[in-house]
């Protein structure tokens, strides 16, 4: 079992930490419930983080999504998935989303792609199409915005 700490402790510990790093409230939240705070001091300290901009679910999803979208090449679908789980209001998930400009996006889709085209093994470019769709849809991306793309991939892209 968790060593209990005190309010002040558990504050100090999360202010510190979310100087640091984005955390959204949600993961907050189950931090000081592992710790055994009293669900009062639990409450005092979240309203502090959230009146002092410690914790901001929206500054969070933003980060979160340009970190997703960029670093891990996921979609929409995926993003707003995993954003869910990390119970963040649905508003602020579009609002976050939102930011996304399409050329960007594709910019993304594009590439992701292009190399798995080369490295699916398939009998028929029809099959290979398949595991391609499958695979972008896995991490999130919408059936019109992957055929967009393998429509636009050249003779060059498919050899």
């Amino acid at each position: 079992m968790p060593k209990q700490i005190t309010a002040q402790q558990a504050l100090q510990k999360l202010t510190a930490q979310c100087a640091r790093a984005e955390y959204c409230s949600a993961d907050i939240r189950r931090k000081l419930r592992l710790w055994h705070l009293p669900e009062s001091d639990a409450d005092e300290i979240m309203d502090y983080m959230l009146r002092e901009k410690y914790v901001d679910d929206s500054r969070y999803s933003r980060f979160f999504v340009e970190d997703k979208l960029h670093g891990n090449g996921w979609g929409r679908m995926k993003i707003r998935q995993a954003l869910k789980a990390k119970l963040v209001a649905d508003d602020v998930i579009d609002e976050a989303l939102s930011t996304i400009p399409d050329a960007d996006y594709l910019e993304v889709l594009m590439p992701l792609i292009r190399q798995k085209w080369h490295t699916v093994q398939a009998a028929t470019d029809y099959e290979r199409s398949g595991k391609v769709i499958r695979f972008a849809m896995g991490r999130g991306f919408t059936m019109d915005e992957i055929r967009h793309c393998i429509d636009q991939l050249t003779e060059a892209d498919l050899e």
